[in-house]
């Protein structure tokens, strides 16, 4: 049983169940999850990859459907009884289930395991409890979760399998119509919320670089948890935002691609990026890049509180330090995102640097195979 609650657990979910289907054909997959899934030979009985929210107070107004699932899922592990459940990442919702499966003696396995490395550390003295076994995807997590006594296994981050039919950046841009001209690709992430409260400040970023570079091309690339309804967030201008930046012209055309992020990713000079698994695959694409990100007042406060780490960038938390710009609640603003992007745009040293420091953490999160590497585990914790 696999169960997965958002974009990136969907695309990872997927990653491990073709694997699972090539060692062990004979073994049926069910869960939760989402297209990728699905396609993958995954049986869905829930999928709320659409319905996923960031922070605390967001998740209100989504709890009775997530409820739903939950006791849906939990009535199939009891009548059921698979060999192992495997949760990815979503540790709210996962943690729970886990609970299920430990009291049903089914074994727990705990692939993209929450950050409680970065916050909310006391989660790990339930993963002791609940979880046979940890497949940790950072090279730093096994120390910390052997300090801990909690099981575990590194076996590399699945983006690497996921980005192993990536386009070349030549392929990528005749894909989406670019030629020589100055591209900024912009992944305002894979939910709703994301999308609502940082496309305003990218619009406004989109103009003030475009009335430096009137030629520059704006593309972006849209989740595939995005329905097309949401689109007017993108192209509109939320109430209370303005058309463009005092001084300035309206946000340029900013060209939409549906479920193309990788080809965005590869095809820009520089991207704007909400902070997410988006900001890891663009390091190991090689594309320089700002990260901006903003939450409600509400989970921001809780942040403060529970964070422990000077980071929100996965690219500056796997290297330790502090490699590409994060501009957070506040400061993520058109003004400070359009001068971030045009200090990478215009200085050759500052993108050589970025690169830099991703080729080093590429080398650090391991080869491509993780699929099947995380698999071989599952199988040999499995019931």
């Amino acid at each position: 049983m696999l169960v997965a609650g958002e974009a990136s657990g969907d695309l990872h979910g997927a990653t491990l169940a073709q694997a699972l289907a090539t060692l062990a054909p004979e073994r049926p997959l069910f869960g939760m999850g989402g297209r990728r899934m699905s396609e993958a030979g995954v049986e869905l009985l829930e999928d709320v990859t659409a319905a996923a929210v960031v922070g605390g107070s967001e998740a209100i107004g989504r709890l009775p459907r997530l409820w739903r699932a939950y006791r849906h899922l939990a009535a199939a592990l009891d009548e059921r009884r698979p060999g192992a459940l495997v949760v990815i990442d979503f540790p709210d919702f996962n943690l729970r289930l886990a609970r299920v499966a430990h009291r049903a003696g089914v074994p727990v396995v705990y692939f993209i395991p929450p950050q409680v490395w970065a916050w909310r550390a006391r989660r790990v003295e339930t993963m002791r409890k609940l979880v046979s076994l940890v497949l940790a995807v950072f090279p730093f997590e096994p120390a910390f979760y052997r300090r801990a006594r909690v099981p575990v296994e590194f076996v590399g981050h699945p983006i690497l399998d996921a980005l192993v039919g990536a386009p070349s950046r030549a392929v990528a841009r005749r894909a989406l119509g670019l030629v020589d001209e100055l591209t900024i690709g912009l992944l305002p992430g894979s939910r709703r919320e994301e999308i609502a409260r940082v496309m305003p400040a990218m619009r406004d970023a989109a103009a003030r670089i475009a009335a430096v570079h009137p030629t520059a091309r704006f593309v972006l690339g849209l989740a595939p948890t995005i329905a097309a309804g949401a689109l007017g967030e993108i192209r509109g201008t939320p109430e209370g935002h303005a058309a463009g930046p005092e001084g300035h012209a309206a946000a340029p055309e900013i060209t939409v691609f549906p479920d193309r992020a990788h080809a965005v990713m590869r095809a820009s000079d520089v991207l704007l990026v909400a902070s997410g698994t988006a900001t890891l695959e663009a390091a190991l694409l090689g594309t320089p890049m700002v990260v901006c990100y903003r939450v409600s007042r509400t989970t921001e406060a809780m942040a403060r509180l529970l964070v422990r780490v000077p980071w929100i960038s996965l690219a500056n938390l796997v290297l330790g330090r502090a490699v590409v710009p994060e501009l957070y609640q506040a400061r993520a603003t058109g003004e400070h995102l359009a001068a971030e992007a045009l200090r990478l745009i215009e200085d050759t040293g500052a993108r050589d640097a970025q690169r830099d420091a991703f080729g080093e953490m590429g080398r650090e999160l391991g080869e491509p195979g993780v699929g099947a590497r995380a698999a071989a585990w599952v199988l040999a914790t499995a019931a």
